[in-house]
């Protein structure tokens, strides 16, 4: 995936309210005498690329190529944002490019002094004129709104409009109560509390309701609600729950934009959108371990799913708790020697629910059932190769010769085997609601490998 992901490079367009973040990295040792507030000793300073800046940014380390759209004010900060951006900057008279300086002390902020003023811009049809001359180049739009006044209702139903036209994926960081704007957009990507105020509701009981209903109203592809430390929630056909992968958080800055960045390169891509989220989780989980709004790169994303992945491996306790409230499709073997056959059942297994868990034979419970030559493999070995597969979510490894116990304890939804078993009885069907079977790719399997070892070595 990752070797896919690095090898192409998707242009993308980022759309919306540029602003500077001023970052003042203090020292304070006392309180003032004059008042009960800190003296803050000033160490160093730095300015970086915000708001839609960020986004411009991340898809940017991620190795997108991407241009900028959008308006600026004749000042120190505007001019900043022209030397550090590849865009068509229109400067508007009497707008204040937005600076956000934040003071930190002992890498914790302790107070952010925004200088703006918000109103909506008069150069509209300039800057539709502008998108309409530039979109058709680019394999993916972001509109990034922070309601400074850039994407107004106007501007921004005219370039949904243009970019549907063109076919093209556009994503939206929306902002406000009303969301009527982003009409017909490809995907928004709310939080909780924004998409409770777009709804109209003080509290989400029902979320598979709420986030279809996002979806139905606004004529969105995809519907997506981010949940914090809980991950993203997904709508399509049905609702999917993308868990969060971040193990410290120390500053949630840019965390947003990092999703949505990661999102539009993916769709660029034509990347599943079920596997765009989890991406998405990777590169917010990235991000909230650093402080301030910083960019995640590719690297940093596989590094994360590395130094994870022997994580994936779960006691059928843990599975219970982590698993709740998502579809899960279980499927078992012994994964002695993995293939392409496996990697095939295993990937289409996948793409049947939000959460795919590998119920793993021990060694004992092959040598019972193989005999006293197998595994070949150990069972940690073998539990983590299938871990460290991108479309295996958990491995539980079990002694019994059938995973009957297992699946009595897990109930999952969706119980999968080899097309193999067409016709014969399923151990654990009569627990799960239903069963898939998946045809092989022929000409794969362990026992095969095996015997053409065996053949060779005698030759």
């Amino acid at each position: 995936m990752f070797d896919f992901l690095s090898s192409k490079k998707p242009k993308i367009l980022v759309v919306g309210d540029f602003m500077v973040d001023h970052y003042i990295w203090c020292d304070c040792t006392r309180i003032s005498p004059e008042a009960p507030v800190m003296i803050m000793k000033s160490q160093k300073e730095d300015k970086r690329l915000g708001g839609a800046g960020n986004v411009y940014a991340n898809l940017k380390s991620l190795g997108a190529e991407v241009y900028a759209l959008g308006l600026v004010g004749d000042d120190e900060s505007g001019r900043f944002l022209k030397e550090n951006l590849n865009a068509s900057l229109l400067v508007e008279k009497n707008r204040k490019t937005p600076l956000k300086s934040r003071v930190l002390s002992h890498s914790q902020q302790v107070l952010r002094l925004d200088d703006e003023n918000d109103f909506n811009t008069q150069l509209e049809d300039e800057l539709v004129d502008e998108f309409k001359k530039i979109a058709k180049d680019y394999d993916a739009i972001v509109l990034s709104d922070y309601a400074k006044g850039v994407l107004t209702p106007k501007v921004t139903r005219a370039l949904i409009s243009h970019a549907n036209t063109l076919n093209l994926p556009i994503l939206v960081d929306p902002k406000g109560k009303d969301f009527s704007k982003y009409q017909n957009a490809t995907l928004l990507t709310p939080n909780k509390k924004e998409a409770m105020q777009a709804l109209g509701i003080e509290k989400i009981e029902n979320l598979e309701q709420a986030i279809k209903q996002l979806k139905d109203d606004l004529g969105l592809c995809y519907s997506i609600i981010t949940l914090s430390e809980e991950g993203i929630a997904l709508f399509d056909d049905r609702l999917h729950i993308i868990p969060a992968k971040a193990l410290e958080v120390y500053d949630v800055t840019g965390a947003g934009d990092s999703v949505i960045a990661m999102l539009a390169y993916a769709l660029a891509l034509k990347i599943d959108i079920v596997k765009a989220c989890e991406l998405a989780n990777d590169a917010a989980a990235v991000v909230v371990a650093k402080v301030g709004s910083v960019s995640v790169s590719l690297d940093e994303i596989r590094n994360l799913e590395k130094a994870s992945f022997e994580d994936k491996i779960k006691s059928k306790e843990e599975l219970v708790k982590i698993t709740q409230h998502q579809k899960v499709v279980f499927t078992n073997g012994c994964f002695d020697i993995m293939h392409y056959g496996h990697i095939k059942y295993l990937e289409k297994a996948k793409r049947l629910g939000d959460v795919l868990v590998v119920g793993l034979n021990s060694d004992q419970s092959i040598k019972r059932l193989k005999g006293d030559l197998r595994p070949i493999n150990a069972e940690f070995q073998r539990a983590c190769m299938l871990a460290s597969m991108y479309f295996v979510d958990y491995v539980v490894i079990f002694d019994e010769d059938t995973p009957f116990e297992l699946i009595q304890f897990l109930k999952p939804e969706i119980l999968v085997k080899g097309a193999d078993y067409k016709d014969k009885e399923v151990v654990g069907s009569d627990i799960v609601k239903k069963v898939e079977l998946i045809d092989f790719e022929e000409g794969f399997s362990t026992t095969n490998i095996i015997n053409r070892i065996v053949n060779d070595k005698k030759n």
